[in-house]
């Protein structure tokens, strides 16, 4: 199959830098003038690549620290970067586009209750001491509910969490007394600690102290001392198995290929683990204070050990560290039961062994 102008341009729209660009025209002669053909610009630009891309109409911001051009050619902006919905309406008026809209907690106070549809995620605190809300619909465009968006939102009596959500900050619906019930599309599992949710990555909420039902039914709370995690998963979100105190035992399919941070943080029944090669870092305070947690098999494709990945682990006597790891976080380490052990590979830093904070 011959490529023609049309799908050179597709392909290269994926470049990483400049220099692709340049190696295509350069390296293939019928491809020349490629980037003049560019009505808008596929990766950021400086003031020498500014000038390669001629006929540019439409400018691309996708930093927010990105160098950005008004000599008279671009009559549109299109930003990619997180925005709030405050600075979003201002670039409307000018006839500028946003991709990544958060609505703050400023924005809730100056434009209500009601999440506009352009929105993409709640901020931190959004709804914060909402004390007047009774209940809330969260449009199918929001990826993402921030930490303590609900704050004492204590009149909260139910909410719809669409599937299009992805990431559930920690304490979203803390002190939120009054509510009784919650939807959830792709429910996974109900622990006594814990409502899972979501597909690919699973995570999870603190279940809210007088929730009662849940997608109409009354909860049922299961025995969450062994859990499988289904192959559909390919990530752990952070704080996904946090305080799960009845956890023994997990198994993580090959399928998973990173562990959130505080994944399994303060899990103090959990006394063993798989960890599948498909993962190549542990999150910070993955395994922080797993008091009963008494040996883990690190795999070849880790590179990373995060900040007081196994601190506390005060039952760990078994831990082997590949050669593959080459970056190992502060107190990672600190007050484990093989310390002393560890301390004699040269390998591992000190600060390893320092409480870190």
């Amino acid at each position: 199959m011959k490529l023609g102008h049309n799908e050179i341009m597709i392909t290269s729209m994926y470049f990483n830098d400049i220099n692709d660009f340049i190696n295509l025209e350069i390296g293939i002669k019928r491809f020349q003038g490629n980037m003049e053909r560019f009505h808008f610009n596929p990766i950021p630009l400086n003031q020498y690549s500014r000038r390669l891309f001629t006929d540019i109409e439409t400018f691309h911001i996708y930093n927010e620290e990105d160098e950005i051009f008004d000599d008279g050619k671009i009559f549109k902006y299109v930003i990619w970067y997180l925005v709030d919905y405050s600075t979003y309406l201002q670039g409307k008026e000018e006839g500028n586009i946003c991709k990544n809209i958060i609505y703050t907690e400023e924005d809730r106070k100056s434009y209500g209750n009601t999440i506009p549809s352009e929105v993409k995620s709640l901020g931190y605190f959004c709804f914060r001491y909402c004390y007047e809300l009774t209940s809330i619909d969260i449009p199918t465009s929001i990826n993402e509910i921030r930490n303590e968006c609900f704050y004492e939102c204590t009149s909260l009596k139910s909410i719809n969490i669409p599937s299009s959500i992805s990431k559930l900050g920690y304490d979203c619906f803390y002190g939120c007394t009054s509510l009784i019930s919650i939807n959830i599309d792709n429910l996974q599992y109900i622990s006594e600690e814990r409502i899972f949710m979501n597909e690919p990555v699973l995570v999870s909420i603190k279940i809210p102290e007088n929730l009662q039902i849940i997608n109409g039914k009354n909860i049922e709370k299961k025995d969450i001392n062994k859990f499988i995690i289904p192959s559909s998963i390919t990530k752990l979100g952070y704080k996904c198995f946090y305080k799960c105190s009845s956890l023994t035992s997990i198994n993580i399919s090959s399928s998973v290929s990173k562990l959130g941070d505080h994944c399994f943080q303060e899990c103090s029944s959990l006394t063993s683990i798989n960890i599948p090669s498909s993962v190549s870092k542990l999150g910070e305070d993955c395994f922080y204070e797993c008091y009963l947690l008494k040996s883990i098999n690190i795999p070849t494709s880790i590179s990373k050990i995060g900040n007081w990945c196994f601190k506390y682990c005060s039952s760990l006597k078994s831990i082997n560290i590949p050669s593959s790891i080459i970056s190992f976080g502060r107190g990672c380490f600190y007050k484990c039961g093989c310390e002393d052990e560890l301390m004699k590979n040269k390998r591992i830093p000190r600060e390893c062994f320092d409480r870190g904070w």
